[in-house]
């Protein structure tokens, strides 16, 4: 075994002779602190060691070897207990050479609540409300199609209790068919339960039965001459047939999860699909990050404990590459679902052809992946060229700025690295103090608050600050990161040119007296464009946004009977504007204060302008 780890001073020797045999975590950090590697051990002597046999390790390992300043570990009781452990730690602290699951939210639900006329929507989160749950699904999206749908099949109420309880007339969605309107009792109890009963048999993939029951209510409803009511079942089985062909899974009645993993040049690719009770729920692609290429099964061991710990987890994965610990996953995930867990790497039949679709699927999203990734690339390299960087540019950001007439003023600033927008690292800024309509002093404004915080270590620092406008805009951002004593970032403005076309832009520097024409039909100018655009889009809608509260709280000064003191209790009393807007008659009426009329004026007022 080698002992020499590298020419920094950590006593590699020292600390393996004092490392215990237990199971637990390990993390590996670099000589800045931080941390650049979580692992788990049955025997955590045994597996650090290994790192450290020359004649083993990879080339990967070895790089991160040399780069171990020193190594901090936890123990745990179990095996099982250092997975889990190890999972947490990933996801928080997402090390540089890990597998890293980047899309870890909690995925979405449709809610059936308990109500005597009971709501159907969507929810995500923990499962606090009393009623019962379908799902996961895996997106937004998907719900609001299957909501979608089922509105046009049995009508379920999807508004929320507050706007149920305070209805005096029926809404939109009962005039054009898409709900009873049972707020107004337009409907008996026990007709809108058959269409609530309906509903839950779809949802729990009893297609077949519902069809044949379906059949017998059209048959009876004929042989009693309600012809009407007979042609509305028989456009109800119609529609269900047409959605069961798309959905049904056959020879599946469980809930399973397929998942497919296609990896190339350093890019993994994760496909599942989702099927629940036999029903075909949708599919969601992930991109886990890592700093070096793994084998698929090596992506499946680490995609499976990051994304299903700490979720609902369905009674068997599929999986196209068996993971290398595949009993120990079992194990976890059984103990936190309460219920067994079976990963099956060898399916046949049907559930073949299924694996077989979902690798399909992984390979063509990766291969998007890779040409969108050497597109934007060849990008970079253009924008470098055209602007003549002495290095190619890593990070971007763009600015823009939104108003109304000098009203609500907002700025936005949106950053790309390369590969694409980073989203996260977005930000508005809600602009004050200036004189109405001033760009100049907006665009000041934005940057100095912007750059100020990278001074004090927030953010990354851009290689090209995009300004949407001309030079008097690139002279106030000059102005600002002057006054932050912040000289090493390139500024460009980007004006819109005489006719305003796209592919017309003129680009202004600041040591250039006259803007730079780019080359026609250069790649760089569509990544110009696009951030530009981008920042854009996220500047009018943070202004939409700031412009709707401000009307809203507007309104509130101008309803009678409700002075200054009592909007500062309705304020704190809901946590703020949203919160008031978002309340029932009874809740604001409970406020100190509030009487019932002027609770009812407030509501009225908020829900009229919704409806508008």
């Amino acid at each position: 075994m080698g002992t020499e780890l590298s020419e920094n001073s950590f006593d590699l020797t020292a600390f393996l002779k004092g490392l215990t045999t237990r199971p637990g975590i390990y993390k590996m950090l670099d000589q800045q602190g931080e941390i650049i590697y979580i692992g788990k051990a049955k025997n955590l002597k045994n597996r650090v060691s290994s790192y450290f046999k020359k004649q083993t390790a990879s080339v990967k390992q070895q790089a991160m070897v040399g780069r171990i300043a020193s190594i901090e570990v936890t123990i745990t009781h179990t095996e099982g207990e250092a997975l889990l452990l190890e999972c947490q730690q990933i996801k928080r602290h997402k090390p540089r050479y890990n597998i890293c699951l980047r899309d870890d939210r909690s995925y979405p639900y449709i809610f059936l609540s308990e109500h005597d006329y009971p709501q159907i929507t969507l929810h995500r989160g923990a499962k606090k409300l009393k009623g019962k749950y379908f799902g996961p699904y895996p997106g937004i999206g998907a719900i609001k199609d299957s909501l979608k749908l089922l509105q046009r099949i049995f009508p379920v109420r999807q508004c929320d209790d507050t706007f149920y309880n305070n209805r005096s007339r029926p809404c939109l969605q009962y005039q054009i068919g898409r709900c009873p309107a049972p707020c107004v009792g337009l409907i008996d109890k026990a007709r809108y339960a058959q269409d609530v009963d309906n509903t839950v048999l779809f949802l729990e993939g009893k297609g077949g039965l519902l069809i044949d029951q379906l059949i017998i209510n059209m048959e009876q409803a004929a042989a009693n001459l309600q012809y009407e009511q007979a042609a509305g079942f028989r456009d109800q089985i119609t529609k269900l047939r047409s959605v069961l062909e798309k959905q049904f899974v056959h020879g599946e009645r469980g809930d399973v999860d397929i998942i497919a993993c296609a990896t190339k040049t350093g890019v993994a690719c994760v496909q599942v699909f989702f099927i629940r009770n036999g029903q075909h729920l949708g599919n969601k692609v992930f991109f886990p990050k890592s700093a070096a290429e793994h084998d698929p099964a090596a992506v499946v061991q680490a995609f499976i404990p990051q994304y299903y710990l700490d979720k609902s987890v369905p009674h068997e994965l599929i999986v196209s590459h068996e993971p290398e610990e595949t009993a120990l996953l079992m194990e976890v995930l059984s103990a936190q679902a309460k219920h067994a867990v079976v990963i099956s790497p060898s399916v046949r039949g049907e559930r073949l052809k299924w694996l077989q679709l979902a690798c399909t699927n992984a390979e063509n999203s990766l291969l998007s992946k890779l040409s969108d990734k050497q597109g934007m690339q060849a990008r970079y390299i253009s924008l470098q060229q055209e602007l003549g960087c002495k290095e190619l540019p890593k990070r971007l950001e763009c600015f823009d700025i939104s108003h109304t007439q000098g009203e609500q003023t907002v700025a936005s600033c949106v950053v790309f690295d390369r590969d694409g927008p980073v989203k996260s690292a977005y930000r508005r800024f809600n602009i004050e103090g200036i004189t109405g309509g001033d760009d100049y002093a907006a665009i000041h404004q934005a940057v100095f608050r912007r750059f100020k915080r990278l001074k004090q270590g927030e953010h990354e620092a851009p290689d090209i600050l995009f300004i949407d406008g001309g030079k008097g805009q690139v002279h106030e951002a000059q102005k600002a990161l002057a006054e932050l004593d912040i000289n090493n970032v390139m500024i460009v403005g980007v004006s819109k040119g005489p006719d305003r076309k796209p592919g017309m832009e003129k680009l202004i520097l600041v040591e250039q007296a006259q803007p730079i024409n780019i080359s026609p039909g250069a790649s760089g100018l569509l990544l110009i464009q696009h951030i530009r655009d981008e920042a854009h889009r996220f500047a009018i809608t943070g202004h939409r946004q700031r412009r709707g509260k401000a009307k809203k709280q507007s309104l509130m000064e101008a309803i009678p009977g409700l002075g200054p003191k009592r909007r500062q209790i309705l304020l704190k009393q809901f946590g703020g504007l949203q919160g008031i807007t978002q309340a029932g008659v009874d809740a604001l009426c409970s406020v100190d204060g509030i009487s019932r009329q002027l609770a009812q004026r407030i509501y009225e007022l908020f829900h009229h302008q919704d409806d508008n």
